[in-house]
């Protein structure tokens, strides 16, 4: 992909996306809405492994314990207040990046993968197990949050078309932000750690402090799409604080693209919508039930014919044309 044409493919997108809602029927306008979300959850993953490289299988702790804060701070039957409940549930995410992150920077390579996900599942039965996060029945929430200044609403999120574009700008934001930071000084010293970390650090580089601040951020813009998922479905349960959403995040970094956030994003747009392709039993009648085979072969193919993931097709193609022109 030229990088001349990749900003005008990305604003391209964003308007299409923006234009959706007057075009779409509720089932499919709320269907992107979460594909979104998910967008958000794989580009804060992809800050941690695709441009830190550190591989997290525990990062659905971040996700669900920003769904459950959201929960425990609503009123049973009335809305909360975004202004109050948004920051508290990324601040006990950011905390909990804090308390854990000191632990498991002091681990590499496939330990780090390990500790990250035994922390995910001390978390999960703390939820499953207590009657504090209403055990595996989970927690309803039955109002969206109001955003208000003084008694003016700013926004209904009440109404799937506002959410839908309440996600947008966030998922957009988010993007914008991280594409900021990665061009910075510290951006470019977490591709070095990611690179090599022995000659940063040789080279004076607090290596530690540098990642300890990638994983909080990682960790609270996950909390970010764990709080917008609560929001959209309206309940949360120890499920998304399980390692399979730890794996379907990563797969989507991994199908769209490590160390690209619109591959990151792009990823989450192809696993999610093809995970509701290959379910559809209106289309493929019994054999939908066995749509995890079918998604396992595609993303096993992509693994092997495209290591860059999906951004690296235009590159795969133009390195297989050069390839030809060279031998012949």
């Amino acid at each position: 992909m030229r990088p001349k044409l990749t900003p005008l493919l990305l604003i391209a997108a964003v308007i299409l996306l923006a234009l959706f809602p007057y075009m779409g029927e509720r089932f499919y306008i709320q269907l992107v809405s979460k594909v979104m979300i998910m967008a958000i959850f794989a580009m804060s993953l992809d800050l941690l492994v695709g441009y830190t490289g550190l591989v997290s299988l525990g990062h659905s702790a971040f996700f669900g314990l920003a769904g459950y804060v959201l929960a425990k701070v609503a009123p049973q039957y009335a809305a909360a207040n975004l202004w109050t409940s948004l920051p508290l549930a990324l601040g006990a995410c950011a905390v909990f990046a804090l308390a854990t992150g000191f632990l498991v920077l002091r681990t590499s390579g496939v330990y780090f993968i390990m500790v990250t996900l035994a922390f995910a599942q001390m978390l999960f039965f703390v939820f499953h197990d207590t009657p504090f996060g209403g055990g595996s029945d989970g927690i309803y929430i039955y109002a969206k949050p109001e955003v208000k200044i003084g008694e003016v609403a700013l926004l209904d999120l009440e109404n799937f078309k506002v959410f839908y574009w309440f996600s947008l700008g966030l998922m957009t934001a988010v993007y914008l932000f991280l594409r900021q930071l990665l061009a910075s000084n510290f951006g470019r010293a977490l591709i070095g750690i990611k690179i090599n970390e022995h000659r940063l650090r040789a080279l004076g580089f607090p290596t530690f402090r540098y990642k300890l601040a990638s994983y909080m951020l990682s960790g609270t813009l996950a909390g970010l799409a764990g709080y917008l998922a609560a929001l959209q479905f309206g309940f949360v349960s120890p499920e998304i604080l399980s390692w399979h959403i730890s794996g379907s995040v990563l797969m989507m970094v991994i199908l769209g693209g490590m160390g690209s956030l619109h591959g990151a994003a792009l990823g989450a747009f192809v696993f999610i919508l093809l995970q509701e392709v290959l379910s559809n039993q209106a289309w493929f009648g019994a054999v939908a039930k066995h749509w995890q085979l079918a998604m396992g072969l595609f993303i096993i193919a992509v693994a092997l014919l495209l290591p860059h993931g999906l951004v690296g097709i235009g590159a795969s193609r133009k390195g297989r044309s050069k390839g030809a022109d060279d031998h012949g």
